[in-house]
């Protein structure tokens, strides 16, 4: 007998991302009713919003019948339309669960959430047995080709099926799939990295060092301007990281920079957030101090864009774009220092050869070194930080240029004074420049209360320069 007027309830269970529910049904003599799925509830005890596209169902005509194990490249929410089952669950996910087991019997009150690349098998306990399927992709036959399968017999799982598997109503494939020693897990969705071959990618590369979940893709590998590259099986990608961008700010400001900039900045990002909006996909895509005017002393997150720029606008018109896509985070940085030419290299050089700059002393910020970046968008993946926009750059007093060159000169052996400081207008006059922000300063109190803590700049300047691998190349 089905139980009636259950409380919506959520039960965690023996595998990572299955989750058991009771379904509240409600009935007279008549028969029944039941809100098989309610996505406002069910998100609201938990339940991933998975994006379901395809309803399927299994009818079985007797007791007995049982089917699987059979793990898919998709997500399903699971429950009995009519009848009763003995359900039973394997994880055959590449990682530490691999091969947890999980059973129970399941009437039209209960449903269970099953993640992509869990063995789903279940054993009729009556006749005329209806087991439905709401499933996050669509079905088709070469999908078959990415499933995982075991042995319904299978001794190391040693599921206590109720009717014995030799008097069960078995099909001939079923009975040929391999013991759990012989399957090959089914690995994780990838992390794909755009602009793998710029600063930030190479500071990702190191991020995720032995990481074999994360694609990595230069331009060769991916060229953001070639509708081509767009088109490749996303089902097996959970997030994309964009860190290509068009970031030549002068150039822009040229007719052939200018349309660049617009492909890169903005025509790319708008194909990457149409792929991502479509298959479910996380997009991370790094911003710029540039889509503020710098009028402000600093900018929140939320301060309305105003760029001065071509590359400014490009890149504001790239985080409009980027804050539809259901999943995002838009990491925005400033003054960013990697692996590459880069103004501290310049400095640092400069003051080997002793010579005495002029630099600008009205432009205020902070330095984000890409290997604190790479770090904050590795922490925002892992901890599922809610979605959005995030600050992200070195932590210290705000410097100007100057003051940063300084710095650079004092820890290259040279003296503080060698550095002249003179105003943004005095240092382009005469000069095809485009307009800058005065103040970059990003205050990062969101990231901060995401559990991420940047490093001192200074700190962080200092240990640039001292490692072997960022010594000057002359």
């Amino acid at each position: 007998m089905v139980e009636f007027s259950k409380a919506l309830t959520a039960h965690e269970t023996a595998i990572p991302g299955v989750v058991l529910y009771d379904l509240p049904v409600h009935g007279d003599n008549r028969g029944w009713f039941k809100e098989n799925w309610q996505r406002e509830k069910m998100l609201a005890l938990g339940l991933p919003d998975f994006g379901p596209v395809q309803n399927n169902i299994s009818f079985n005509e007797k007791a007995g019948t049982t089917r699987g194990i059979h793990a898919e490249p998709w997500d399903k929410f699971i429950s009995v339309a009519t009848g009763r089952i003995f359900g039973a669950w394997v994880d055959l996910r590449e990682g530490p669960s691999f091969g947890a087991v999980y059973t129970a019997e399941l009437d039209p009150s209960q449903a269970i959430f099953i993640p992509r690349g869990v063995g789903n098998a279940f054993q009729t306990l009556e006749d005329n047995t209806a087991y439905t399927y709401l499933v996050n992709d669509h079905w088709s036959a070469d999908a078959q080709g990415q499933y995982t399968f075991l042995n319904l017999a299978d001794e190391t799982a040693a599921i206590e099926w109720p009717i014995p598997l030799e008097q069960a109503e078995l099909s001939d494939k079923d009975k040929a799939h391999p013991r759990l020693a012989d399957v090959v897990p089914m690995a994780p969705r990838k992390t794909l990295v755009l602009g793998a071959d710029g600063q930030l990618g190479r500071a990702l590369r190191e991020a995720y060092d032995g990481d074999a979940s994360v694609e990595f893709a230069g331009r060769a590998e991916f060229d953001l301007a070639d509708p081509a590259s767009y088109e490749r099986n996303w089902k097996n990608y959970s997030t994309i990281v964009n860190a290509a961008a068009y970031t030549a700010v002068d150039a822009a400001e040229t007719p052939d920079g200018r349309r660049l900039a617009w492909e890169i900045n903005v025509t790319a990002v708008a194909r990457l957030a149409k792929v991502a909006a479509a298959n479910r996909l996380v997009l991370v895509h790094v911003s710029s101090d540039y889509v503020f005017d710098g009028t402000n002393e600093t900018h929140p997150e939320d301060e309305p864009l105003s760029p001065l720029g071509v590359y400014g606008q490009t890149k504001a018109a790239g985080d409009a774009v980027v804050s539809v896509v259901p999943k995002h985070y838009i990491v925005r940085t400033s003054w960013v220092i990697g692996e590459g030419s880069n103004f501290v290299r310049t400095m640092h050089s400069l003051a080997e050869r002793g010579i005495k700059p002029s630099v600008v002393n009205d432009q205020i910020g902070r330095l984000s070194f890409t290997e604190d970046i790479a770090t904050a968008i590795k922490h925002l993946l892992t901890s599922g930080a809610p979605f959005g926009t995030y600050n992200v750059s070195n932590e210290g007093p705000a410097q100007s240029w100057a003051d940063i060159a300084a710095d650079v000169y004092a820890a290259a052996g040279g003296h503080r004074t060698d550095v002249t400081g003179v105003s943004t207008a005095e240092y382009f006059a005469g000069k095809d420049a485009a307009p800058r922000p005065l103040n970059s300063v990003l205050p990062l109190d969101k990231i901060k209360a995401a559990g991420f803590r940047p490093r001192n700049s200074g700190d962080a300047l200092h240990r640039y320069l001292g490692s072997p691998s960022n010594e000057v190349r002359q």
